[in-house]
């Protein structure tokens, strides 16, 4: 019970649709139709076919203007033989249960018939019956594999069956194809003078450009000869001053026949001899903008270009015109591409110079050891360790030293964002997925695409980014918040964080399944105050790095500056001390920068709490006298030798603490301020 609708729209067969048992379909104006007539006098669903007790069936859907078939409106179900013919607007639909006749005489004579009846309802007049009849004819469909003849073959210049303007036309086609092919600009214009003398009544000529940045008004002087040929003389001769003027201001072509008497439009030599008897001149042009031009000239009688010859010259100059910017533009992309890849090498050199963890305490040189262990493998480390201690140059320590280098390093701060943004962040979002969403975005993941990602603060992120997280660490593909499109990603992920995970996942406040597989690799970064050694070299680290971005020449710090610095606790760690430096170095009046110039907090550390030796853990005898000592001592140091501060930090009285200082003789360790109070 198959069967076709071989349509027809106009004068021509337009398509072939399979009817289908069990399939019903609908034909109207509207997209959803399986059929569709785009003709205001279809309605939107016009009508239907389907199968009913073995038989096709046509139902008009209550339509505007109706359904013919067989010259008579339809009206209810009415079944359709093979060779009806459907008409629906300007539309005519053969019903046919074999596609080998689909084109019989009685459906074209039909066809035809119809077609002539709706042409002469809209124009008036029928059209002629062979023209019917040939567009009815069956389509052929012709198969080339090749390149097309007309810029393979050359032409014939004796057939005379093809006007000239034919010919013209190919030779401008196959021209213009290989123009756009030249690889610099002498050979674009040499292939273009060679396609002039061949095709147009000139025998020598040239192509003249203006610099490239060439500004101002443009004389003829100003234009350089980029090729020149001649065919019957030795040496092209130039074009003169006032018609190459004339073109490159007014951006119009000359053509001038028979110029041996008029000397501002005639070619001459230096003797002053003419050399031309024809004269024709297109402007090169790019927009509104006159770059150049392109001059040929005839040097006998025997060759006299015509319009028609000015009219091939002028699409050739465009032609060229368009090479000339094509090949600007590469060089452009080119020079910019090379700037680009400077700017990267030259960013990465940076980077991997900021990248270098200064210290070379004990604490630090295991820190380096980790680092060299953990960079060639693909594993994810976890980097622990006090705000400010530089969790993020051993990240880029890491991936410098891995075989990733020269991928992306990407960093996001989980704490910085909220749970819809940091998933828009991570894994991008499509266009709409959520208000202000404008544009498609990539997240960092697939930027850090063949890189390294850190995630700093990673102890902040909700539970439920934790769950879509884990499943694009164990190597499943994610998509783009309000996309449906899986990717896949090649990435490292380095995780860093100052909260206690153990505690948040014994809180259920961190996912234990993603603290195994974050804690696979893990550095510890020590804190500025176990390592106080290194508090020195990182303060002239910072003194020589400020130096240099305000052009300062401070020499170095005063003794008790140096002093102050060893012995202060560094709540904030390495940044702190950075921020410290850049400040002292801005202000500092002197050449040294001396303990007025430093500006300490008050600030207690993050562990001071927990840093009291126990047994077991590195624990030293010593007296409660010596602690306090020890204790008051630090916090006299901490506020610069203010007495009333330090007793205040300590809770005891002003006179207690002079006590105290007598007894422990502690005064001759404070830096000299000028009021203690």
């Amino acid at each position: 019970m198959v069967a076709y609708l071989v349509i027809r729209e106009g004068s021509k067969w337009t398509d072939v649709f399979r009817l289908i048992p069990g399939r019903t379909v609908t034909i109207g104006r509207a997209p959803t139709n399986q059929i569709v007539v785009k003709d205001e006098r279809c309605s939107r669903h016009h009508a239907e076919i389907f199968l009913t007790q073995g038989r096709w069936t046509l139902r008009d859907l209550d339509s505007r203007n109706g359904t013919i078939l067989e010259d008579k409106p339809v009206r209810g179900d009415v079944g359709l033989q093979p060779g009806d013919v459907i008409l629906i607007a300007h539309a005519q639909l053969a019903f046919v249960d074999d596609l080998s006749a689909a084109f019989p005489e009685s459906v074209t004579n039909k066809a035809a018939r119809v077609g002539k009846e709706i042409e002469e309802e809209t124009v008036g007049c029928a059209p002629d019956d062979a023209n019917v009849l040939s567009a009815l004819e069956p389509p052929t469909i012709t198969h080339r594999k090749d390149q097309t003849k007309f810029l393979e073959q050359p032409l014939d210049e004796e057939d005379s069956t093809t006007p000239r303007v034919g010919k013209a036309a190919t030779k401008l086609c196959r021209l213009a194809f290989e123009l756009a092919n030249r690889p610099d600009i002498h050979s674009v214009a040499n292939l273009a003078l060679s396609g002039l003398l061949e095709s147009t009544q000139v025998d020598a000529g040239a192509v003249l450009l203006l610099p490239r940045d060439f500004e101002g008004a443009p004389e003829g002087s100003d234009l350089e000869i980029i090729a020149s040929q001649a065919e019957s003389e030795p040496v092209y001769h130039r074009i003169s001053n006032f018609l190459a003027t004339t073109v490159l201001r007014e951006g119009e072509a000359v053509l001038a026949r028979n110029v041996e008497d008029d000397s501002m439009l005639s070619v001459k030599d230096s003797k002053g001899e003419l050399h031309a008897t024809s004269t024709l001149c297109a402007p090169v042009r790019q927009g509104r903008i006159v770059v150049g031009l392109i001059h040929l000239y005839a040097t006998s009688s025997a060759k006299v270009p015509d319009p028609d010859d000015l009219e091939f010259t002028l699409a050739v100059a465009e032609n060229v015109a368009l090479a000339l910017k094509n090949l600007n533009r590469q060089q452009e992309l080119a020079e910019n591409l090379s700037v680009r890849q400077d700017e990267i090498v030259q960013l990465r050199e940076r980077l991997g110079a900021e990248s270098e963890i200064v210290g070379s305490s004990a604490p630090m040189g295991k820190v380096h050891q980790e680092v060299e262990r953990a960079a060639p493998s693909r594993a994810t480390v976890l980097i622990r360790g006090e705000s400010g201690v530089g969790k993020e140059l051993v990240a880029r320590a890491v991936h410098y030293a891995s075989p990733r280098r020269k991928g992306p390093f990407v960093c996001l701060n989980c704490a910085a964002l909220s749970e819809t943004l940091l998933e828009s962040e991570l894994f991008g979002h499509e266009r709409g997925a959520f208000t202000g969403a404008t544009e498609r975005k990539i997240g960092k993941f697939e930027a850090a695409h063949d890189g390294t990602l850190m995630l700093d603060e990673i102890g902040e992120m909700s539970p439920s980014i934790q769950a879509k997280f884990l499943r694009v660490l164990e190597g499943h593909p994610f998509e783009r918040v309000g996309g449906s499109d899986s990717i896949e990603v090649d990435v490292r992920v380095i995780a860093a964080t100052n909260r206690d995970l153990e505690k948040d996942v014994s809180e259920g406040a961190f996912r234990r399944d993603l603290y195994f597989r974050l804690h696979v690799l893990e550095i510890r970064v020590p804190a500025l105050r176990k390592r106080t050694s290194d508090v020195i070299e990182l303060a002239h680290h910072f003194l020589h790095r400020f130096n240099i971005e305000t052009g300062r020449r401070l020499r170095s710090f005063t003794p008790e500056a140096l002093d102050h610095l060893q012995h202060y606790r560094w709540p904030g760690n390495v940044r702190e001390l950075k921020n410290v430096i850049e400040r002292a170095v801005v202000l500092a009046q002197a050449e040294e920068i001396e303990v007025s110039d430093l500006m300490l907090s008050n600030l207690a550390t993050a562990g001071d709490t927990g840093e009291i030796p126990i047994a077991g853990q590195g624990y030293e005898p010593t007296t409660l006298a010596e602690m306090e000592r020890r204790h008051i001592r630090a916090t006299l140091q901490s506020t610069g030798g203010n007495k009333s501060r330090a007793a205040s930090i300590l809770g005891i009285e002003r006179s207690t603490l002079d006590r105290k200082i007598r007894r422990y003789e502690l005064n001759i360790d404070l830096p000299r301020r000028g009021n203690t109070a």
